[in-house]
């Protein structure tokens, strides 16, 4: 029997990823963040990186796509950068005080999102879930891995 390409977990985790981003993108838009600022702004917060190669190791993502979204939260006044003491070549990155102040209200309205696509599931497995995901997610990192 040949499996059903649109009930695959990829297809499906693919548009459940894109439900999320559409219920985030416009719950976060009138605190003036979007959905990709989120590794950033996290990252900032709790002191886990201060520069761009940092945050795009954080966020899992290439260098340029994170140079021109770090370029479009310093025009929006998310952030702020400063030369490096320990590296001239580069800038430490910080959140502005405007940034601290919405995100709790951000994390807030991602978690209120969270809670409502999971109506129905009870917190063993929403908690299933998330385990799934991570092993998931960490599969895929080891496959891209041994094909780099």
């Amino acid at each position: 029997m040949e499996l059903d390409v649109l009930s695959t977990p990829g297809h499906l985790i693919s548009l459940a990823a894109r439900g999320f981003a559409r219920l985030s993108e416009a719950r976060l838009k009138p605190l003036g963040f979007g959905v990709g600022h989120l590794p950033v702004l996290v990252a900032l917060r709790d002191g886990q990186a201060s520069n761009q190669r940092d945050l795009a190791r954080f966020a899992r993502t290439e260098q340029p796509p994170m140079a021109q979204m770090l370029a479009r939260m310093e025009r929006d006044g998310l952030i702020a950068r400063a030369p490096d003491p320990a590296d001239g070549r580069s800038s430490r990155i910080t959140l502005t005080e405007t940034a601290q102040a919405r995100l709790p209200d951000a994390i807030a309205t991602l978690l209120r999102g969270n809670q409502e696509a999971l109506h129905g599931f009870t917190d063993a497995e929403a908690g299933q879930l998330v385990d799934l995901l991570t092993r998931l997610i960490a599969n895929l990192d080891q496959v891209a891995s041994a094909e780099a």
